[in-house]
């Protein structure tokens, strides 16, 4: 017995090391060949009497281990009999084929390791130096398909038995007391364990098994008859273990607390907490019965990285509070727009210059400064864009809040959570020991590991997609009652995601017909997400954060956006399956430098793609029609719109007023009266867009580059208004007269949300970007091209946003000598 106690201890020692071991596993993908350098398959020189004895400490150990396994599939599969029994009778227990998913290959796993003990007790009972037993190890690797089909089902297993559980007390009551007969030298004759847990148990053993071949390896003589059967055994173990679906392994987010449950990791990621009325950046670890909020401490050139627990909440004490409910928080004070978007710039002409500095093959240390300086814009963006409040609250006192980027996220947090409160929770106090274990357990089994920013990522991950994203929502089934239903689409832009286009409110339904479409800009995009919601018209349902009414999210998916797939010319088809809903879309990709193409229009008779002197000319008006027209629309009922101007408008109705402006139809008003808003302000930003030529005109272009750039503010000035002049009158009224609409619409910004600065980044490519691209040899990708130009583009507009009104008569009074050639 104390032999077997050392061994244990010893194997011990060596699953501690566990998580470093797998780590290695999965980054190295699938194993190499015997003696090919594989780490795993070690060389080691093993004097011959120590490697022995340790060779007999390994194998005593696995063998009591192997003997507490067997004890627990037999404990697994002793309901399995009574309840086939039971199946064939008029009140079955469960069905056949609820037993047999269950149960699934237990049978099999059973029989395999009794035939292993059996053959390999008497061999460790009856030890010499002469004792083979690597055909015993090698034939246990090559059943391992039984564990691979086991693996499959071991996901649909634990939520049929989950399910069966609620839906009947006798098998609720059968699976959380099974009954483990203890070792046969035990003084325990039995343990009662969850099905749950022992359901866990084959996934966790095959790890098990392939690290007591690793240390028998260690302790093996290369000229032993034994080595090369363990080091195959070793070879298909590893193949089984890397080909495994590690969202359907948790092997590697076991964690045993100090009282010997068996504690998970169930979710972790990087949140905004707003703590003493600031921004902080924390890990959030989710485990199987607590949420801890931790921050990684600060540590010295060559040490380990370690967390630093700030608080922590039983699973048993945490509460969310509902909207009406939640005291209204300290006052969270969003981020200037403006701001964020300088930050953006900032991201995107960095960007460039390491690309330049790559393509130029600069020196290491001034990529890597810039690489610096475009994590410490990732980061401030990352810690100051969220807005969205995640509230939790501790019922025995205090209350925590997140801020989020995403309703995404704070649903995906929120379902994780409140799945594992289901089950059977305890409250509970950490001792500091415990805590400590906790929290330094977080290093080995997070599974985010970086800050969610594109400068930690590799040169050779895909940089995203940069242009327009043409999608179209078409329908959605699945529903079980009618509901007032509607979706949202998200796309990730600098690491985090944002919302840009929301569809009509299908009312009283339970198979919405959207059929809509919508362009959306991407800034380097990988994902697309579509959520959908039901729409809660009760103003009682108010959250205290944001004052917004609280929408409930019926179902959400997220696709990643394959450059391949998308960027065919053709629409591509996909469907979403959320929570057993299915929304079917179609979607298209426009890459940035097709879209930044100007085309005249070949009919002269309509407005879009017609040169805008033609168009006043013909209608014998100062400023176009349609600019007058959809400019009136907005202001009567569009300029509290949050968004305005920023929201995808639907494209078909886009496109259903541009045949109606282009074709001067009489009934236009009627037409403007019933549209969504989002249309028509779509509708005024595609008649800039598709002038042949900028409202600033090609002409002057370089002059409004040059003339933004200067830096003292009186030859700015002059230059500036000089520029304007020299525009034809056609193009300076209608610029004037959109100028101050876009004033009066950031008048609304508390209600709005839509700053100066935000409707200059709207509305400066539209205005300035030149009909033809001049050449794009000194740029190397299209996030090149939008960095550089659209930064001063914004910049002209802002100017003139920012400055005191200007009119037409003055600025036509006031005649300077200036030359355009700056």
């Amino acid at each position: 017995m104390e032999e077997e106690e050392e061994a244990i201890g010893f194997l011990d020692k060596v699953l501690e090391d566990e998580d470093v071991f797998l780590l290695e596993e999965c980054e190295l993908g699938t194993p190499t060949s015997p003696g090919s350098g594989s780490p795993f398959l070690v060389t080691v020189k093993v004097e011959a009497g120590k490697g022995l004895e340790m060779r007999k400490l390994v194998l005593s150990g696995f063998l009591a281990s192997e003997e507490i396994y067997i004890n627990q599939l037999e404990a697994l599969l002793l309901p399995m009999k009574p309840l086939k029994a039971t199946a064939t009778t008029s009140q079955p227990v469960l069905t056949i084929q609820q037993i047999e998913t269950i149960f699934y290959k237990i049978q099999d796993i059973y029989e395999i390791h009794k035939e292993f003990y059996d053959n390999l007790c008497p061999k460790v009972q009856q030890w010499d130096s002469q004792v083979t037993m690597g055909h015993l190890f090698q034939k246990l690797a090559s059943q391992l398909g039984v564990y691979k089909a086991f693996v499959d089902n071991y996901k649909v297993a634990l939520e049929t038995a989950e399910k069966c559980s609620q839906s009947n007390n006798q098998f609720q009551k059968i699976s959380e007391e099974l009954k483990v007969k203890g070792p046969k030298d035990s003084k325990d004759s039995h343990t009662s364990v969850t099905m749950e847990a022992l359901l866990y148990k084959p996934i966790d053993r095959v790890t098990r098994s392939t690290l007591v071949l690793h240390d028998l390896l260690k302790h093996t003589p290369v000229d032993h008859p034994d080595y090369p059967l363990l080091q195959d055994a070793l070879r298909i173990s590893q193949n089984f273990l890397s080909s495994i679906n590690e969202d359907i392994d948790p092997r590697r987010t076991a964690v045993t607390t100090p009282k010997g449950e068996t504690r998970q990791l169930v979710k972790d990621g990087f949140l905004v907490e707003m703590s003493e009325s600031s921004r902080k950046l924390r890990h959030v670890f989710l485990f199987t019965d607590v949420l801890l909020c931790a921050k990684l401490k600060k540590t010295s050139a060559g040490k380990h990285q370690q967390y630093d627990c700030k608080w922590y909440i039983p699973l048993a004490d945490l509460v969310f509070p509902s909207p009406e409910e939640s005291e209204a928080s300290p006052q969270v004070h969003p981020f200037p727009d403006h701001e964020l978007e300088d930050m953006k710039m900032k991201i995107s002409a960095l960007k460039s210059e390491i690309q330049k500095e790559k393509a130029n093959k600069g020196q290491s240390r001034a990529i890597e400064r810039l690489k610096k300086k475009m994590f410490e814009n990732e980061f401030l963006l990352l810690l100051n864009s969220p807005t969205i409040p995640f509230r939790i609250h501790n019922r025995n006192g205090k209350s925590y809040l997140f801020l989020l980027s995403s309703d995404y996220e704070r649903s995906e947090w929120r379902e994780a959570i409140q799945k594992l409160q289901k089950k059977d929770l305890q409250a509970f106090v950490l001792s500091s020991v415990e805590l400590q274990v906790l929290t330094g357990s977080c290093f080995k089994l997070r599974t985010v590991h970086n800050i969610p920013v594109t400068s930690n990522k590799d040169d050779d991950e895909s940089p995203g997609l940069y242009g327009f994203l043409h999608v179209i929502v078409h329908s959605a089934k699945g529903f079980k009652q009618s509901a007032n239903l509607y979706c949202t689409l998200e796309v990730d832009s600098f690491g985090y995601f944002v919302s840009k286009a929301k569809t009509r409110v299908f009312r009283d339904t339970t198979e919405p017909k959207w059929d809509e479409e919508f362009e959306i800009e991407l800034e380097g995009s990988q994902s697309l997400r579509i959520l959908c919601y039901e729409k809660c018209y009760d103003k009682t349902k108010v959250n205290k954060d944001n004052n917004e009414i609280v929408d409930k999210i019926m179902g959400k998916g997220q696709i990643q956006l394959d450059p391949q797939t998308v960027e065919s010319k053709n629409w591509h088809t996909d469907v979403i399956e959320m929570n057993g809903i299915k929304v079917e879309f179609s979607m298209k990709f426009t890459s940035r430098d097709m879209s930044l193409k100007r085309t005249p229009s070949k009919k002269q008779t309509g407005v879009f793609g017609v040169k805008i002197s033609v168009v006043t000319k013909r209608e014998r008006s100062k400023v176009p029609y349609i600019v007058r027209q959809c400019i009136e629309e907005v202001e009567k009922r569009g300029i509290e719109e949050v968004g305005i101007y920023r929201i995808s408008g639907v494209a078909t109705d886009i496109q259903a007023l541009k045949a109606v402006f282009d074709a001067n139809n009489k009934d236009i008003l009627l037409m403007l009266s019933d549209m969504d808003i989002n249309a028509i302000a779509g509708t005024l930003k595609l008649y800039f867009r598709e002038l042949p030529e900028p409202l600033l005109t090609d002409r002057l272009y370089p002059a409004f580059m040059e003339g933004i750039a200067l830096s003292d503010p009186a030859a700015k000035e002059n230059c500036m208004m000089h520029l304007l002049r020299s525009l034809p009158d056609p193009n300076l009224i209608t610029f004037l007269f959109l100028l101050e609409h876009l004033k009066r619409v950031a008048e609304k910004e508390p209600i709005n949300k839509m700053s100066l600065h935000n409707l200059a980044t709207v509305f400066g490519p539209t205005l300035l970007r030149p009909s033809e691209v001049e050449s794009k040899a000194h740029l190397t990708s299209a996030a090149d091209i939008w960095s550089h130009d659209v930064m001063a583009q914004v910049q002209v507009l802002l100017y003139y946003l920012q400055h005191p009104p200007i009119s037409f008569a003055e600025l036509k009074r006031n005649t300077l000598y200036f030359s355009t050639d700056v």
